[in-house]
């Protein structure tokens, strides 16, 4: 494994020697579902933000690549509402899990957010990135342990549309998280159970995330290695997170086979 300076460049090989698991994130990293999500949440925003600058007489802001990246990306539904209201001085009432799709609460947004993503999904279907799965086939060759750590509450359905359950040992999500009243991503505990699930202490996993809620997420739990997959954004800002280095394609990931004795 590379463990010199955080870098958006280094050269980067997991090893046996080092570590035993692999905590991958889905959207962004695994599968091409990231941009569905970002339209998805585009859509809602904005509608919101209109009809609320109509209402108040104030100015149009639209929803920006930014404000997805830096509110919304990688956490629950719910906090990324909450979060990004609160980044425009906004609030709404929290509301209950009963509400529908067109009550103008926290509930009630995450609910809309949702159809539109499984709208689009439907309308698009799941595309995966070959190199993501070449490293999962890779890592599982060599003996590592694979787990899908996910804020999203589709994660079970996408896998399974994308037919790639086979490559998983382990997965947490947004149900999941929710059953067990665990905090979402910049928090550690989705990847700290993943670890728990594999029989990995955490300094022996190392995880890979496209946002920068999950790559503070794998520094605050201390894991052995932290690398940011860059989709989006300026070069560096995933390292500037707290990743240990920064890759654009996971298919400049090497994996040694050797096992320690």
């Amino acid at each position: 494994m590379s463990t010199s300076e955080p870098s958006a460049s280094a050269a980067v090989v997991l090893s046996r020697r080092d570590l035993d698991a692999a905590l991958f994130d889905l959207d962004g990293v695994v599968t091409r579902t990231a941009q569905v999500h970002a339209e998805a949440w585009t859509r809602l925003f904005d509608a919101y933000l209109e009809s609320h600058a109509r209402r108040s007489g104030g100015p149009f802001r639209p929803f920006s690549a930014e404000d997805y990246q830096r509110y919304v990306d990688g956490r629950p539904r719910l906090d990324g509402i909450r979060c990004f209201l609160e980044s425009r001085g906004l609030t709404l009432p929290e509301g209950s899990p009963e509400e529908g799709p067109e009550a103008e609460t926290v509930q009630g947004l995450g609910k809309r957010k949702n159809g539109y993503f499984l709208e689009a999904l439907a309308r698009r279907g799941v595309e995966v990135f070959a190199g993501a799965v070449g490293l999962l086939e890779r890592l599982r060759a060599a003996g590592f342990r694979t787990a899908v750590v996910s804020a999203s509450r589709n994660c079970e359905a996408v896998v399974r549309a994308a037919e790639l359950e086979h490559l998983f040992d382990a997965r947490v999500d947004g149900v999941e998280a929710g059953r067990l009243g665990l905090p979402g991503k910049p928090a550690p505990d989705t990847f700290l159970e993943a670890a728990r699930r594999l029989r990995v202490p955490p300094e022996r996993a190392v995880v890979l995330e496209d946002a920068r809620a999950g790559v503070q997420a794998g520094r605050r739990g201390h894991f052995g290695f932290v690398i940011g997959v860059r989709r989006a954004g300026p070069e560096g800002s995933l390292v500037r997170a707290g990743a240990n280095v920064e890759v654009a394609h996971l298919t400049t990931v090497k994996v040694e086979k050797e096992i320690p004795a």
